[in-house]
């Protein structure tokens, strides 16, 4: 209790030093004579903009604290622009725990000590963050890898400042009303969940095996591989990658990297990850990159930390598809009616209304160049203008926003001239076409092939069991009868119909591409 109470103490402190008091009651009439007599009190000095100054506390506040600002600063939904762009510059950097804590860590979650499980084990970390740190080391057969250990009390710490934090929401709601449309119980909420996944360093493994299935041919990224017989929920061990981070462009001119490819494949990386798999690493930032430049691999990414990753469902990638297709053409009318038609917006809501509002928020952003238009930017945009129509924008959705953000500023990084538009605006038809033509018939049919081997046997019991049913029914709904058989024959025939259809389609296809082939 003790400490709980000095921990809010020091919170209190900090915020009042960093003048975070004004920055929350900004929105409430608090007199100018109230400020002046709080300065002079606290002697604080509120000279730096606000954004600095709260990344500044947050900073002094410790890891937890940090981790929440930039979970925060994805959230330009509902933090100003200003806040978002200082906390996005928030660096996830913490002095290294004790190698011996390591060790331990290491022993009680392998059964054995790194001198029994390693050949060699550096206990020295190469980086140290708020949840984890890595040491380097060599398995027995001489493989290379890298040891991820989790920072000892972590579940403690996170437990007791995320406690402050929405005992904080909770007063920061009762005394200004304007607080509820910043949603901080469902912030901290989101926060907590995040925090807590990344405490299961199994989550981030299985992460990192599934995002490397889905690019194990491919000649864009490489992503290490996981060694299960050294992995625990707080130790993991994978492969060891070798490379050049992405941010450090003068070495990567120098080892003959061409920039403006890198920045064009990095987009693809991503389109590819949200279009095709529907799971995409969603922490790529500089820090979590490697460029390869060994000759077997060279010019390749390489991703890192795989704590965060988003997941969206086919609803998802097509709604998403057919409003990007939808802006590149400025056919704002497709853009409402898809918002209508996926559900985003309730369905009562009118499409011209809504058309308008689009359009009035999204024609000052086409008057500039294509090449200086911000593809997330536009996604942000279209999230704001929804909420006004009732529409609650979904948490990977929000995810994918910041993704797109962080690829955005690398690939403009890499390749000041890169056109986002330009790169994304071919795969994203080609997708649609898979999706909407042929080769998406096909698919669809082979994804449900299995079903349908399940429950075509089942039908004629299932008929049987109706009429039956139907038969027990009161002599006086006969003529109800006789059009509930009618109908169920009818229904019959039209599946048949269909799955002869489909199949016709399907040999039709295979035929043709058979003979295409030979």
């Amino acid at each position: 209790m003790i400490r709980k109470f000095l921990r809010l103490l020091k919170i209190f402190r900090v915020a009042i030093k960093y003048g975070l008091d004004e920055i929350v009651m900004s929105g409430l009439p608090v007199p100018r004579t109230s400020k002046f007599v709080a300065r002079m009190i606290f002697w604080r000095d509120l000279s730096a903009p606000r954004g600095e100054r709260l990344r500044t506390a947050l900073e002094e506040l410790g890891p937890i604290f940090v981790k929440f600002g930039q979970v925060l600063s994805t959230r330009r939904d509902l933090v100003p622009a200003d806040l978002a762009d200082e906390l996005a510059l928030l660096q996830d950097r913490v002095p290294p725990f004790s190698s011996d804590l390591a060790v331990a860590q290491i022993t009680r979650s392998l059964g054995a000590h790194p001198d029994l499980l390693f050949s060699t084990f550096n206990r020295e970390p190469v980086a140290s963050a708020s949840i984890a740190q890595v040491h380097f080391a060599t398995l027995k057969d001489g493989r290379e890898v890298a040891v991820k250990v989790l920072r000892p009390g972590m579940k403690q710490y996170i437990d007791e400042d995320v406690a402050l934090m929405r005992t904080a929401a909770e007063l920061l709601m009762r005394i200004w009303k304007e607080a509820r449309r910043l949603k901080p119980k469902e912030v901290i909420a989101e926060f907590d969940k995040y925090l807590h996944d990344e405490l299961d360093l199994m989550r981030e493994a299985a992460n990192a095996s599934q995002l490397r299935r889905n690019f194990q041919n491919s000649s864009l990224l490489l992503v290490p591989e996981m060694y299960w017989d050294y992995c625990s929920e707080s130790v993991i061990t994978m492969e060891r990658m070798h490379g050049i981070p992405v941010s450090q462009t003068e070495r990567l001119v120098a080892a003959g990297v061409d920039l403006a490819k890198l920045s064009r494949d990095g987009v693809e990386i991503f389109f590819t990850q949200v279009f095709r798999d529907g799971f995409f690493h969603a922490d790529m930032h500089p820090g979590n990159i490697l460029v390869s430049v060994a000759p077997e691999s060279f010019g390749r990414y390489i991703a890192l930390d795989f704590g965060i990753v988003g997941t969206l469902n086919d609803f998802d990638k097509d709604y998403l598809a057919q409003n990007f297709l939808a802006f590149f053409r400025r056919d704002y009318k497709r853009v409402a009616e898809a918002h209508i038609e996926s559900g985003w917006a309730p369905k009562e809501t009118r499409v011209d209304e809504l058309e308008s509002a689009v359009r009035a928020c999204c024609e000052p952003i086409f008057d500039r160049p294509l090449k200086d238009i911000s593809f997330g930017q536009v996604l942000l945009r279209l999230f704001q203008t929804s909420r006004r129509f009732n529409v609650e924008v979904q948490p990977q959705l929000v995810l994918l926003q910041k993704t797109l953000l962080n690829i955005e500023g690398l690939g403009r990084q890499l390749d000041p001239e890169l056109d986002l538009w330009k790169t994304a605006k071919p795969y994203l038809e080609r997708w649609m076409a898979e999706q909407i033509g042929m080769p998406g018939l096909i698919e669809k049919f082979k994804e449900e092939a299995p079903r349908f081997a399940h429950t075509l046997p089942t039908i004629p019991r299932l008929v049987h069991r109706v009429l039956c049913n139907a038969v027990e029914m009161e002599s006086a709904d006969s003529a109800l009868l006789r059009l509930m058989i009618l109908e169920q024959q009818r229904m019959n025939r039209l599946l048949m119909v269909a799955l002869v259809g489909g199949a016709a389609l399907v040999g039709a296809y295979v035929l043709h591409h058979y003979f295409q082939v030979f």
